[in-house]
């Protein structure tokens, strides 16, 4: 991870000019606090010079405008620190997504028709997806940053680290989805969970962010609280207010789901309404927040008829609760906008006022004909959203927080525990009971005309049935002991028939199944036994 080396145009008036009146002031006249936070800031070099295509909604570029209205406001200036960060590496990506989807990845610096059909058919490209030049470098820019900075969250040598290019939502484990390629989301979040007890993530992007729900859908280390539009058949057709994890992750995955037109005052309204009560009932050791602007006025492919100041009020609430938090990008493809929202939304995380009018940059024909950080973007459309489901929402919600006893809480150790050895052990005590269930089906059913298994028979004696033609020792067939055992010989009669009754190299008839070294099946060696997954997600938990 190398410092990003600013450009110094000291002839060009967009870097910082005084005069301008473009520059960052405090945003309040009172003395910052000497325990103000510290802002990381992780902008990858160059992720702003990929193209998904002509035609395709989503364009890095709006990093590249992003970064260069906060660089021309100064806001830089106030960071403590503005890092260039490294890429992910393969290994890293490989900590959620599958290695055959990774390595398709990798193997894409070459495109060909074989790779392409590869591609359509098993791992989800195609419109929404386009294979691109460079598409593997830009991957792993953007979810190298979101890695280093849940690092130094989690190393507490920052306590806010914001990565505008991170926030891909929808890619699954081992496909892409929703212009998404690898979840950086998820992988960041498994990073904090290995300092970190409980993690909240929050997603304010109209699209519902499945792919991170999905990862965590049986967790209860990881609340998922997700505000999209849902109707059934936007985009991604998931997120009712139903759907709400599973097994221990039952209720801590909550959706708020929305209709078009929603505006300022509602939107925010009930934002504070849920997110109140929930740091309440879970709090979070940490906090993720996805700032996906396509929730935004005047998106060209959302519905909902938000402000940037109301967007950012989100952000700031967020804020307020002085937990570690990573703040992420996400959608937004009218990209004058975007920039704006973002660079505004970076101001409220250094607690820095930002004047209306934007500064020079070489990108200044972007933001005409006002040049201003607030437009109008606000439509004059209809509010879907009626005061009665909104409330019928927020009642839903807080209704399942109720069923939260309290914070799950968690050991905690320097590194998550390897469950393997324990999660064997558990195999084979679920595969003894299932064999015992077997045979107490088998003896004591009726309708099979057997008799009830003998309890004081020795259950690794071989027997078939009172039918069973074994001979005892005298040479009477079908003659047994008592408990249904064969009478035992004498000594003269053992070393008499010693050479008769020696074990073959199978084994004993009737003994137990033999066991490998370590407990294992004969044939399953340790090698072969599947790996056990190592993440922290599946560390067990107990409630308070």
């Amino acid at each position: 991870m190398s410092t990003y080396s600013l450009p110094t145009f000291s002839s060009q008036q967009y870097f910082y000019d005084p005069e301008s009146g473009s520059s960052a002031q405090p945003r309040s006249r009172h003395i910052q606090s000497h325990s103000s936070p510290v802002v990381s800031y992780y902008y990858p070099k160059g992720c702003g010079f990929y193209h998904y295509g002509e035609r395709h909604p989503m364009k890095p570029h709006r990093l590249t405008l992003t970064n260069s209205l906060v660089i021309g406001y100064g806001l830089h200036q106030k960071m403590d620190h503005f890092f260039s960060p490294r890429s992910a590496t393969q290994r890293e990506l490989e900590e959620y997504h599958d290695p055959d989807y990774v390595d398709f990845l990798r193997r894409l610096v070459g495109v060909g028709s074989g790779l392409m059909k590869e591609g359509q058919d098993c791992f989800n490209f195609g419109e929404d997806c386009p294979v691109f030049d460079g598409l593997y470098d830009f991957v792993r820019q953007y979810a190298g940053a979101s890695l280093v900075a849940a690092r130094k969250l989690a190393q507490g040598t920052t306590d806010i680290a914001i990565n505008w290019s991170g926030g891909l939502h929808h890619a699954k484990k081992s496909e892409a989805s929703g212009f998404c390629y690898v979840n950086d989301i998820v992988l960041a979040i498994l990073e904090l969970l290995r300092y970190y007890p409980r993690v909240l993530y929050i997603d304010i992007d109209i699209h519902h962010g499945d792919g991170v729900e999905h990862a965590f859908y049986h967790s209860n280390r990881v609340m998922t609280v997700s505000f999209h539009k849902y109707n059934g058949d936007f985009f991604p057709g998931t997120g009712k207010i139903e759907d709400n994890g599973i097994g221990l992750g039952k209720y801590f995955a909550l959706n708020v789901p929305l209709q078009d037109g929603i505006d300022d005052e509602s939107y925010v309204g009930l934002f504070k309404d849920v997110m109140g009560p929930v740091f309440k009932k879970f709090k979070p050791s940490a906090i993720v927040l996805q700032c996906g602007a396509d929730s935004l006025g005047c998106d060209r492919l959302g519905a909902f008829n938000l402000s940037i100041n109301a967007h950012g009020e989100c952000v700031e609430f967020i804020k307020s609760f002085d937990l570690p938090l990573l703040v992420l990008g996400g959608g937004g493809y009218t990209i004058r906008n975007v920039s704006r929202c973002w660079t505004y939304e970076t101001s409220i995380l250094l607690d820095t006022q930002l004047s209306e009018q934007l500064p020079d940059t070489p990108f200044n024909r972007f933001f005409s004909p006002d040049y201003t950080l607030h437009p109008k973007i606000v439509k004059k459309v209809d509010n879907m959203n009626t005061p009665k489901s909104l409330e019928s929402i927020r009642t839903n919600i807080l209704e399942k927080l109720r069923y939260l006893e309290g914070a799950p809480s968690v050991q905690m150790q320097e590194l998550p525990p390897d469950l393997g050895a324990w999660l064997d052990s558990e195999e084979r005590r679920d595969e003894r009971d299932r064999d015992r269930d077997r045979n107490e089906d088998i003896f004591d059913n009726p309708f099979l005309g057997t008799p009830k298994r003998d309890s004081h028979r020795a259950q690794n004696e071989f027997y078939d049935n009172e039918a069973d033609q074994d001979a005892d020792d005298s040479g009477a067939p079908g003659r047994r002991g008592r408990g249904g055992r064969p009478r035992k010989r004498g000594r003269a009669e053992e070393e008499a028939n010693e050479d008769t009754d020696k074990p073959s190299s199978k084994g004993k008839r009737g003994a137990p199944p033999r066991r490998g070294k370590g407990g294992r099946k004969p044939g399953r060696s340790a090698k072969d036994t599947p790996a056990r997954s190592k993440s922290p997600v599946d560390t067990p938990m107990t409630e308070d």
